[in-house]
């Protein structure tokens, strides 16, 4: 009988500890999450990974995102924290606007770099007012920073901003 209580919770701590899968390979991973888990192009399924937003907010760094967004507080770029998207808050249009670029400063990183690493930027981007779920927002940033975790930040729910003039 100890035995079998024995091999019952090894099973269940086995199938605990598949929670979340983290892919360390980044090409074609946009594409295998998507059929992994179902979800729509429109959709970021990297929203529902850990790994993958904490990934977002390391290039979010190494791009240099925040010279121009100030750790997502704006400065010479859009606030990525505030409740006002002027191009979209939805996934499919944050990476249309990494890929493709904005009039008046933000630049096109179309062929610069992977898709994938699009995909877990935007999905970092919306952390960033809390648009995602709980489990899946940092909890604390690798450097030094002034401004709370996404983890501690309350929701902010996006609104559509008029169109810049002559846009």
């Amino acid at each position: 009988m100890k035995h079998v209580a024995a091999l019952t919770a090894v099973l269940a701590l086995r199938a605990a500890c598949e929670r979340e899968q983290r892919r360390f390979d980044t090409p074609g991973a946009f594409a295998q999450a998507q059929a992994e888990t179902g979800i729509p192009a429109e959709r970021n399924p990297f929203e529902a990974n850990a790994y993958a937003v904490a990934q977002g907010k390391r290039l979010f760094r190494w791009y240099n995102c925040n010279g121009c967004h100030a750790n997502g507080g704006g400065g010479m770029g859009p606030p990525l924290m505030d409740a006002t998207w002027r191009y979209g808050h939805e996934p499919r249009q944050i990476v249309e606007t990494i890929l493709q670029g904005r009039p008046n400063g933000m630049p096109a990183f179309a062929g610069r770099i992977p898709e994938d690493q699009a995909w877990q930027l935007a999905a970092y981007v919306r952390s960033m007012s809390a648009q995602l779920r709980a489990d899946v927002l940092p909890g604390r940033s690798d450097a030094l920073s002034t401004g709370e975790p996404e983890l501690r930040r309350d929701p902010v729910p996006p609104r559509a901003a008029s169109a810049p003039a002559g846009q």
